[in-house]
């Protein structure tokens, strides 16, 4: 009796999928059909990266559009590519946010709009600038066709892009003729794997926003050391306005390092992002440089050089000079170092290394993890930090995909959360999603990028 309860039970609930799956199939099959302009392009882009409208094929034929797919799934970038007709349909100045919106997926967009191109990002994916050199580039040198133009441009970008491509790619793109049991196979998956995947969805999220907070705690540690330490500085120079001696320019200096400090402080206060960090390190140095500038001026010596912070230990202050020094097991590199760390590479000794607590004990931050790149990267800026950090764990990890979407980028670059390749629908601030304008062979006069 048991089984045969169980029996019909699963039999009703068999049933009743199938009559759930029949009636997606039977709907989707029109709305397919009937799918026309961004909506037809938004649909398509869903399930592969390149969408030639049937209007539009003579400038990418089905051959060259199906390898230039391949290519980019290859790479597994979120990267889309549509070659459209220069209709009414498709407005220059809104069809690429258009396109963004319909599509519903963090990603890096190129349409080819006639003979106009252009291109769009959202910021987890790349940033703005990025996106507007890549278009110019391959707009520079006049008209070309299509092929050549999409293919220069991908090529570009799937090197520069963040984020992997969508899940909703999967196997090979299916045609416009596809039939009820491929609908049926989707509707399977719709309602089979749909909680799942958004259980999925939440619980990645929700690691990331524990790794975002484990972040900002460890760093703030840290930064806190530092801002305590520039205004123990500040005590020691025991400067006074007011004091004999003092001029405009000494109290310039003052009032510029009491400012930094203040600033300091401040963003740290509203920091949510490991990224946001760097904003306080940058106004830590800005001002150890004018009490340096301060200092001199009270001893009647010259202002010293603008230069890097000591690479051992920000806190030092300014470098004095560059010295040779390698990390254990590391070739050697030229680091700024301040006076007393250059006496002690010449002497033999270690450097006074700036440490961080870790879960093995103490480690110079250069190898404690990635968690301390924005901290880095505000002292010694974006273009000097690579070489400094060769070899060393921080450097490795800087250099990875995983870093720049997590430290580098900030989760999604304005804080939602969203990365390449993620379903995020129309919920992307279109003043984030930029790159260049249309213009090219068909006389488009590129209006105000995105």
């Amino acid at each position: 009796m048991r089984t045969r309860l169980i029996s019909v039970r699963f039999g009703s609930v068999a049933a009743g999928l199938l009559l759930a799956l029949s009636a997606t199939a039977v709907a989707a099959a029109p709305q397919a059909a009937a799918a026309t302009g961004v909506a037809a392009v938004g649909e398509a882009l869903k399930k592969g990266p390149v969408y030639v409208d049937p209007r539009a094929e003579a400038q990418l034929p089905k051959a060259e559009a199906d390898a230039l797919a391949k290519k980019i799934k290859d790479a597994g970038k979120p990267v889309f590519v549509a070659v459209l007709p220069a209709t009414a349909e498709f407005p220059q100045e809104k069809v690429l946010g258009a396109v963004r919106a319909e599509t519903g997926i963090t990603g890096l967009y190129a349409i080819r709009l006639g003979d106009g191109f252009k291109a769009g990002a959202d910021r987890a994916v790349m940033p703005q600038n990025a996106v507007r050199n890549l278009t110019e580039a391959v707009k520079t040198g006049g008209p070309v066709d299509a092929a050549t133009q999409l293919g220069n441009f991908v090529d570009q970008a799937l090197t520069q892009t963040k984020g992997e491509a969508p899940a909703s790619w999967g196997g090979a793109a299916g045609d416009d003729g596809s039939s009820a049991g491929a609908l049926i196979g989707l509707g399977a998956v719709a309602l089979v794997g749909g909680g799942g995947a958004y259980v999925l969805v939440k619980r990645n999220r929700q690691k990331k926003e524990e790794v975002r907070r484990e972040a900002v705690a460890r760093l703030g540690v840290v930064v806190d050391e530092d801002i305590t330490a520039f205004g123990e500085e500040l005590d020691r120079l025991d400067f006074h306005p007011g004091e004999p001696g003092a001029d405009d320019a000494m109290r310039k200096d003052y009032e510029h390092g009491l400012d930094s400090y203040e600033k300091a402080k401040q963003i740290m206060a509203s920091v949510r992002h490991p990224e946001e960090v760097k904003g306080v390190t940058q106004a830590l140095e800005d001002g150890r440089y004018s009490l340096a500038c301060l200092d001199a001026r009270r001893r009647g010596e010259p202002v010293p050089e603008r230069r890097a912070p000591c690479f051992f230990d920000p806190r030092h202050g300014p470098s004095a000079e560059d010295a040779t020094w390698a990390p254990a097991g590391g070739a050697a590199r030229n680091v700024p170092v301040c006076t007393a760390d250059a006496v002690r590479l010449r002497d033999g000794l270690d450097p006074a290394v700036r440490t961080v607590d870790t879960e093995h004990g103490p480690r110079p931050y250069y190898d404690a993890g990635p968690v301390y790149g924005p901290w880095a990267g505000g002292y010694f800026g974006g273009g000097m930090l690579p070489g400094l950090l060769m070899g060393t764990m921080l450097g490795s990890m800087m250099s990875s995909p995983a870093y720049a979407s997590d430290f580098g980028g900030g989760y999604g670059g304005d804080g939602s959360g969203f990365e390449g390749g993620d379903v995020s629908g129309a919920d992307f601030n279109p003043s984030d999603f930029g790159g260049g304008d249309f213009g090219g062979g068909g006389g488009f006069d590129g209006g105000g990028g995105w």
